[in-house]
């Protein structure tokens, strides 16, 4: 039913005013709507990414949101070098080159936006 339908990701922003200024200039997406309630719905790749205000932002605890890249090590290099802070998890089976989780062929980096959701960038 819904397999050959894009899907969308749904994020709540504390501060719209930070979200933005993070999605656009730091992440580099590109603004493809406003919405007239204040939200904002951004082009990814082929995906959609929209932020709307909530009191509810960051208070989920696992990823919210992936992007696929056969570069993980160079995207982690970028978000440095912008001031992102990436996140170290204890996977089991996963070890680290630098900043990169690797298990088997898949590497990973987490990172948070500035409400707190937590993003991923993953080599599939």
């Amino acid at each position: 039913m819904l397999g050959n339908i894009d899907v969308s990701v749904v994020l709540a922003q504390k501060d719209m005013a930070a979200a933005r200024k993070f999605y656009e200039e730091t992440l580099g997406l590109t603004l493809d709507q406003e919405t007239p309630d204040g939200g904002v719905l951004y082009k990814s790749g082929n995906g959609k990414v929209f932020l709307y205000e909530s009191s509810f932002a960051g208070s989920n605890q696992a990823t919210a949101a992936a992007w696929n890249s056969d570069d993980v090590a160079g995207v982690a290099a970028d978000l440095k070098g912008k001031g992102v802070k990436l996140e170290h998890y204890d996977i089991p089976g996963a070890t680290h080159e630098g900043d990169v989780h690797v298990m088997g062929e898949i590497k990973a980096i987490w990172f948070k936006d500035p409400s707190g959701n937590i993003l991923n960038v993953v080599s599939m």
